[in-house]
């Protein structure tokens, strides 16, 4: 099969052609399309242009500083922005590696469908925390690369409380909460969007989740304190809402009053708790 790549478009890439994309996930195989530079211009595409200029992630950051700052604590490494016409929809992508010298064609790509009505729409389930934000993103990226064993992951980005306060509750950003709570976080880390399954309509689906694991310097039950689960999740157009009962306990109480009451059964709750 062959396909015609141009610079930064590409078209009517169908059938097999058509999985390299695998709108969605992960790890893509582009297969010929190997870019080496990082120089194309934006105004080489009006559509690209129009992207970029429109684009906004929940916060109003754009995709360019979404990029450009996920790259400087990631291993994250933009590669091309392009055009592709899959089903005759028109998508816009950015292909990227986790290293600059990789030569070996494999690359990952993020791609956004053009609606009917002329809007972008995030395709690719795996990046979708960009939407909360460059820090989300980069969190989920890092945290993706401590679960591949990749080397030189920014273990102390993915462990700044500060870097979790996209993150509300009534009581306050949740990085500042963890630190006035004395809390430091440890493996594992999750920031992950979580589409919903149609063959599993009655499962929780179509939600940012951030899940964390922490030790806190303070008095109170072990269970909360030595590797206490902390489970945010959100859904498009809602609130974060608490879902671990450490969670729960955050968002209802003031760093010093989290552990002022313990329930018999949130000791039964928090030994059913576990990262998943």
């Amino acid at each position: 099969m062959k396909h015609q790549i141009g610079p930064t478009v590409m078209r009517k890439i169908s059938g097999r052609g058509a999985l390299w994309f695998c709108l969605g996930q992960c790890l893509i195989y582009l297969a010929g399309l190997a870019p080496t530079s990082n120089s194309v211009r934006a105004n080489e595409s009006p559509l690209i242009e129009r992207f970029k200029s429109t684009w906004r992630a929940q916060d109003g950051e754009t995709i360019e500083q979404i990029v450009s700052n996920v790259s400087k604590v990631a291993q994250f490494v933009p590669r091309m922005w392009g055009v592709a016409e899959l089903d005759q929809d028109d998508h816009v992508f950015v292909s990227w590696t986790r290293h600059r010298d990789n030569t070996s064609g494999e690359q990952n790509v993020i791609t956004w469908k053009i609606a009917h009505d002329g809007t972008f729409q995030l395709a690719s389930t795996y990046a979708k925390p960009m939407e909360l934000g460059w820090r989300a993103l980069a969190l989920s990226l890092i945290a993706s690369e401590v679960k591949d064993g990749e080397r030189d992951a920014n273990l102390r980005f993915l462990h700044d409380p500060n870097n979790f306060n996209f993150v509300t509750t009534t009581q306050g950003r949740l990085g500042d909460l963890l630190r006035q709570g004395r809390c430091t976080i440890v493996e594992p880390v999750g920031v992950d969007y979580l589409p919903k399954q149609n063959d599993k309509p009655t499962e929780k689906g179509d939600l940012w989740r951030v899940l964390l694991l922490v030790n806190c310097d303070i008095v109170g039950p072990r269970f909360f304190t030595h590797n206490g689960v902390i489970t945010f999740e959100k859904s498009e157009g809602q609130d974060w809402k608490p879902q671990s009962s450490f969670a729960k306990r955050i968002a209802a109480f003031p760093p010093g009053s989290w552990f002022a009451r313990i329930e018999p059964k949130d000791r039964e709750e928090q030994g059913d708790e576990s990262p998943p």
